[in-house]
C-alpha cells in the first residue's frame, strides 16, 4: 500500500459529519433534539457514505458493510441489547423494580438516594461487564426513584449511566477491558491495577458532588416503603451470576427466565401474559439494535474509504515523547469512538496503531491498554449519539442531553486519566 493510502482521506469522514449537521442542528433549531429520529440521520449519513468513493460499485459496497455488520462485536451488541430488554421487561412486570426501589429507600437515607443509584450503577456493571445491561437494569429503579423521592429524573438517570460507564471500563468480563488487553498485550489484572487507581479519585468525586447536588432537595416521605424480597431475587442472581464470571448472555436470560417465574408465582404476572412483559422490554431495544448495525455499515464504509486511517496518521506524526504517545492513544481512542459510537470497536480499530505508538516510545503495555479503555469509555460516555444515552433517553422519556449535564463521571475521568499522564514520572529501565 502506498505511502498517501496509508494517511487515509479527510473526505471520508463526511457521512459522520453530515450526521452530526443534521442531528444537532435540526435540535438547536426546532429546541427539540428528538424532532429528527437518530435512525434517520445516521441512514441519511448511509445514503452520503455510498455516494462517495465510485471506484467501488454499488455491489462491492455492499459486500463491505455486511462484512461490518458481522463483525463478532457489533452482533455480540445486538444480542446483548435484545436480552437486556428482555430482562428489564420481565423483571418490571414482576414488581422487581418497585421493590429494588423500596428495599434499597428503606436500606439507606432517602437523601443519598441518587448516590445510591450510582453506587449500585457500579456495581452492578462491573459485575456484568456491560454498561447497557446495567442501563437497561436500573432506568426503571431511577424512574421509579425520581417519583418517589421528587429527585429530577434527569439526575436519577444521569447517576445510572456514570455508574453503567465505571463498571464498563473497569470489569474483566466487559468487551472494552477484553478488547484493550488483547490489543495491548497486557495481562488483566495488570490492566485492571493500573485502570482502577486512575478512575477511583473520578468515583469518589462523583459521589460527592451528587452528594452536594442533592443535599438540598425538599421532599417528605409520605408512605411506608414495603417490598417483596423474591421480587428482587433476579437481580441479585443477574448481579452474582456475573460476579463469579458466568457469560452476561446467560446471566440475562437466567434473570429473565426468574422474573417470570417470580411474577407468576407473586400474582403480579397472568400466565397467559408471562411473555408480554419481555416482548414489551424487547421492544423497547429495537430502535437501538438498528441503530448499531446502520452505524456499523456507516463505519465500514468509512474505514474502507480511508476516514480511520486518517486519523490515526494525523496523531501518530505529531507524537515524540513518551507523555506525547499516551495523549495521543488518548485522543485517538476519543476520535475513534466519536466516529463508531461503540467504545469496543473503537478499541478494536485503534488497538494496533496504540500498540505501535507505546512500542516506539516505551509505554508499558497495562498503560496504554488503559488509556485506550478510559478514553473509549469517556467518549462512548457523553457522546449524545452514543448507544448508552439514546437507551437511556428511550427507557425514560428524556433526550440525551437533558441527561448530559449529569454525567460527571466520564468528565472526571477523563481529567484524572489526563492528570495520571502529565503527573506521573515514568521509571527508567
Amino acid at each position: 500500500m502506498s505511502e498517501n493510502a496509508n494517511k487515509g482521506r479527510a473526505s471520508a469522514l463526511l457521512p459522520i459529519l453530515v450526521f452530526l449537521v443534521i442531528f444537532l442542528g435540526s435540535g438547536f433549531l426546532t429546541g427539540d433534539f428528538y424532532s429528527m429520529p437518530a435512525i434517520i440521520g445516521f441512514l441519511i449519513a448511509l445514503m452520503v457514505a455510498f455516494f462517495q468513493n465510485p471506484s467501488l460499485n454499488f455491489d462491492e459496497k455492499i459486500k463491505v458493510i455486511t462484512k461490518g455488520v458481522g463483525d463478532e462485536n457489533i452482533i455480540t451488541m445486538s444480542l446483548i441489547f435484545l436480552c437486556a430488554g428482555a430482562f428489564s421487561g420481565a423483571v418490571t412486570a414482576a414488581g422487581g423494580a418497585e421493590s429494588t426501589v423500596s428495599l434499597g429507600l428503606s436500606i439507606l437515607p432517602a437523601k443519598i438516594a441518587v448516590v445510591g443509584l450510582f453506587i449500585i450503577g457500579c456495581f452492578i456493571s462491573i459485575s456484568m461487564g456491560t454498561s447497557m445491561g446495567t442501563i437497561a437494569a436500573l432506568a426503571p429503579i431511577a424512574v421509579s426513584m425520581s417519583e418517589k423521592t421528587g429527585f429530577a429524573l434527569p439526575i436519577c438517570i444521569g447517576a445510572v449511566v456514570c455508574g453503567a460507564m465505571f463498571g464498563d471500563n473497569l470489569s474483566m468480563i466487559s468487551d472494552t477491558t477484553i478488547a484493550a488487553v488483547k490489543t495491548q498485550g497486557c495481562e488483566m489484572k495488570d490492566k485492571f491495577r493500573a485502570n482502577f487507581f486512575i478512575v477511583l479519585p473520578a468515583a469518589v468525586l462523583t459521589i460527592v458532588i451528587f452528594l452536594i447536588l442533592t443535599r438540598n432537595t425538599d421532599f417528605s416521605m409520605t408512605e411506608a416503603y414495603t417490598y417483596n424480597i423474591w421480587q428482587v431475587i433476579p437481580y441479585l442472581v443477574v448481579l452474582v451470576g456475573a460476579l463469579i464470571g458466568i457469560n452476561v448472555f446467560l446471566v440475562l436470560i437466567a434473570g429473565t427466565v426468574l422474573s417470570v417465574i417470580v411474577g407468576v408465582a407473586t400474582g403480579m404476572i397472568p400466565v397467559g401474559e408471562i411473555f408480554v412483559g419481555m416482548g414489551s422490554g424487547v421492544n423497547g431495544m429495537y430502535d437501538i439494535t438498528v441503530i448499531s448495525i446502520i452505524v456499523a455499515c456507516i463505519v465500514a464504509l468509512v474505514k474502507e474509504y480511508g476516514g480511520i486511517d486518517f486519523i490515526l496518521h494525523f496523531i501518530h506524526k505529531r507524537i515524540n515523547s513518551p507523555k506525547g504517545a499516551e495523549v495521543g492513544i488518548a485522543i485517538l481512542a476519543l476520535l475513534v469512538d466519536a466516529c463508531t459510537a461503540n467504545n469496543t470497536v473503537a478499541i478494536v480499530i485503534a488497538g494496533p496503531i496504540a500498540k505501535e505508538i507505546s512500542n516506539d516510545f516505551g509505554v508499558s503495555p497495562k498503560r496504554s491498554a488503559s488509556l485506550l479503555d478510559i478514553f473509549a469509555s469517556v467518549g462512548q460516555g457523553i457522546i449524545p449519539y452514543g448507544a448508552q444515552l439514546l437507551s437511556a433517553a428511550s427507557l425514560t422519556g428524556l433526550t440525551p442531553f437533558a441527561i448530559m449535564p449529569y454525567l460527571y463521571y466520564p468528565i472526571l475521568m477523563a481529567i484524572s486519566a489526563v492528570l495520571f499522564i502529565f503527573l506521573r514520572k515514568d521509571k527508567k529501565k
